[in-house]
């Protein structure tokens, strides 16, 4: 799919810039094309063809973009390694994968295994040296035949034990994604923000798409606030899409008043559930309706959202309904639907949903079971059909016999005044097993909400059991690599403070 689409879209667009840089460098679509072509053939020389995969371990950008092309142009395999990740990180990421070749800049090559193939690559901003070493001049690379099962990319996400699974996705999956995304179309054009890594499956799986509608996607790097509110000012952008943490960074900004935001139509935020104080704060600011979206990397980046017309009771406690063309069931352990009301395991079944793990078989049959993925994420549906998200099963924790789930005291906890933003993680307990803290980042940081307060406000709504016994007020909450909040970083800091009495 991804070499039709380059090569439709250089002659479509030509020199319109498909990339542009923080410096005002931009890559045009027939320069993608032509660098593509050159690295295929260089890549093809190499040895590399159709299953084989390639390692990106490479910053955020349009070098990213001509080896992920040039790589669908063999019937290569590309794999991304997010620039976030530690050296260690980074080496599971290749044993997962056990890549053909690696290319990497050499701040991104720590950590890869000795016995691997692996190319050092120069950034640049010149369109004419970019991959240089790797490209072959006049040297044609026979067209591939067409194949829907063809493996094309493979992303990256967390297992139960923080080490990486690789979810992989064919040319049939990302024909789904485009459809879903954008109906096919070609040439809506515009300008798109690149939030996340190239790595990201928010990337991966959605550039067919990106580059079909001619838009000038905008790279940074390293995500940046100020950066992105320049860019949402000067090309009156109609949509800010992100994470909850970005949005977050957005609205703190110092210079967020200065900027004249009334192109925005929407704020469209992934990665799970908002705090409803984020989204109450963002809805009046921003002057635009925030629609939540729920899906994972497994999914294709595909799932459920609320409805930008949705009500208070929608917007703030919920991640909405199925997309059209998903469906959604919560399931208890018997694999059958739960009663409404009651909580389950969400099981989603899309067009989008990868293909398996690589190199994994015994993960990926309990992940896919008869066409639906398991997520591995709690929630229960309300009489209004809207799922509501009640953690992941791995952050259930239980104090004293009674299952709590973090998600559903942090909705709660989440609407006192007093609270920015708000994680409950288990602390072990001599008496009852576990008990919940709240972690809270303070609204007023001279006037953080004391425990008392926090199990007043969530007295009502709450079973006590599911109140938090203790708090610890911080200035932020950890994300980690994926702009996701880092609930294993702050279990393990509670694991500490008890065995450190």
């Amino acid at each position: 799919m991804l070499p039709q689409t380059i090569l439709n879209a250089a002659r479509r667009f030509g020199d319109r810039a498909a990339f542009r840089l923080a410096s005002g460098a931009s890559v045009s679509y027939s320069d993608l094309d032509r660098a593509s072509d050159e690295v295929a053939a260089g890549l093809a020389v190499r040895g590399l063809g159709e299953g084989d995969v390639l390692l990106l371990s490479l910053p955020s950008g349009p070098e990213y973009a001509v080896a992920y092309l040039a790589a669908a142009k063999v019937g290569a395999v590309t794999a991304g390694a997010n620039p976030r990740l530690r050296a260690r990180e980074r080496g599971l990421v290749a044993d997962t994968v056990d890549p053909a070749l690696v290319l990497a800049t050499e701040s991104l090559a720590g950590g890869l295994p000795d016995d691997l193939a692996v190319e050092l690559v120069t950034p640049t901003e010149d369109p004419g040296r970019m991959l240089r070493t790797l490209r072959v001049a006049h040297h044609n690379v026979p067209d591939l035949a067409e194949d829907p099962g063809r493996a094309v990319c493979i992303c990256f996400t967390s297992g139960s034990t923080g080490d990486p699974r690789g979810a992989w996705f064919t040319n049939r999956q990302l024909a789904a994604i485009a459809e879903m995304d954008s109906g096919g179309a070609w040439g809506s054009g515009g300008h798109l923000v690149a939030g996340t890594a190239s790595a990201h499956v928010g990337v991966m799986t959605k550039l067919p798409w990106q580059l079909a509608s001619g838009a000038t996607i905008h790279v940074m790097d390293r995500w940046d606030a100020g950066r992105l509110l320049d860019l949402l000012e000067h090309h009156r952008l109609p949509a800010v899409n992100g994470v909850a943490a970005q949005i977050a960074l957005l609205l703190r900004h110092p210079d967020f008043d200065d900027h004249d935001l009334s192109g925005i139509r929407a704020i469209v935020v992934g990665g799970g559930p908002s705090p409803p104080a984020l989204v109450h704060e963002a809805r009046r600011r921003f002057n635009a309706p925030y629609s939540i979206r729920y899906s994972s990397t497994e999914s294709g980046g595909i799932g459920l959202g609320t409805s930008l017309e949705a009500d208070d009771e929608e917007a703030l406690h919920t991640v909405g309904r199925p997309r059209s063309g998903v469906e959604a069931e919560v399931r208890g352990e018997n694999g059958r639907p739960v009663e409404p009301g009651e909580v389950g395991e969400m099981w989603l079944r899309t067009p989008s949903t990868m293909s398996g793990y690589w190199g994994d078989p015994v993960g990926t049959a309990t992940a896919l079971v008869d066409g639906w993925l398991r997520t591995d994420d709690l929630a229960s549906v309300d009489p209004a059909g809207c799922h509501r998200l009640a953690g992941r099963s791995s952050e259930m924790f239980i104090r004293g016999g009674y299952n709590v789930y973090p998600l559903e005291v942090e909705a709660v906890l989440g609407t006192h005044p007093g609270v920015d933003q708000v994680a409950v993680v288990p602390r072990p307990d001599e008496v009852l097993g576990e008990i919940g803290v709240a972690v809270v980042v303070p609204s007023n940081a001279n006037r953080p909400p004391t425990l008392e307060e926090l199990v007043a406000h969530g007295r009502s709504d709450l079973s006590s059991y599911k109140l938090p016994s203790a708090v610890r007020i911080v200035d932020r909450l950890p994300l980690n690599a994926g702009d996701k909040l880092d609930r294993r970083a702050l279990a393990a800091e509670e694991t500490g403070r008890q065995a450190d009495g």
